[in-house]
């Protein structure tokens, strides 16, 4: 997939119809974290390559970023953008309901800071510029660690067999509350799943980690590295 970046001209960007510029961003950091992932000697693959690559990677990834929030901003309705997302999931077979997570989550965040974008910070948040001069702070640890746990959350809840499991462990603790055990699991049985799918909604539309403060309102105005981070994710639950 790397190949048809290596012969993109930058000339052909400024013309290229902006639909196809967000495309190909998320191709190309798609195929960065793919090829990344099979790699056995532990050297980035983007970082290391010859003939100027990394320059031409960052470059593309750059101008695409700028021009796609320009065109975010401008031209399309949030709706569309969502569907579009979710179709590119649905291509994702095995992986597609988390896709679908990922999306769902993390296009709150991007909508609300998508104006205060900065290119070149996002490029080197997801390794395809030089990192080095972008600030990785602590609270930015705390701050993409936090989105993992929410994801993590996500995924949890939107798993049937999740959600039967923390219906049963509800009712096993209604068992300890003795009299009150039959409405204790009344209570669970009429509005667990409500709850469940309440929480869900929530963690979707809200950015709880900027609630709890464990992301700044700076990291979440100005920055969606946070929510490239948790990326990895995806195999990890």
């Amino acid at each position: 997939m790397l190949c048809s970046f290596r012969e993109l001209n930058i000339e052909d960007i400024g013309i290229m119809d902006l639909k196809e510029g967000i495309f190909l961003l998320v191709l190309l950091i798609s195929s960065k974290s793919a090829y990344a992932s099979t790699d056995l000697t532990g050297e980035n693959p983007i970082t290391e390559g010859k003939g100027g690559e990394p320059e031409q990677l960052c470059t593309v990834c750059e101008v695409f970023t700028a021009r796609a929030t320009t065109f975010l901003n401008e031209n399309k309705t949030r709706s569309e953008i969502l569907d579009t997302l979710h179709h590119a999931c649905s291509e994702l077979r095995s992986l597609e309901l988390k896709c679908l997570i990922l999306v769902d989550y993390y296009s709150t965040l991007f909508f609300s800071s998508i104006g205060k974008i900065r290119p070149e910070e996002f490029c080197g948040r997801v390794g395809l510029c030089d990192a080095s001069s972008v600030s990785m702070a602590k609270n930015d640890e705390k701050c993409a660690l936090c989105h993992r746990v929410v994801v993590g959350v996500l995924l949890k809840i939107k798993n049937p067999d999740a959600q039967l499991e923390i219906l049963q462990m509800l009712f096993k603790k209604c068992d300890k509350m003795k009299n009150y055990a039959h409405e204790c699991k009344w209570l669970v049985m009429h509005y667990g799943p409500y709850m469940l799918t309440k929480g869900e909604k929530f963690l979707e539309t809200n950015d709880v980690c900027a609630s709890i403060h464990a992301c700044s309102s700076k990291q979440g105005e100005s920055t969606i590295g946070g929510a490239a981070l948790p990326g990895s994710s995806i195999h990890d639950t």
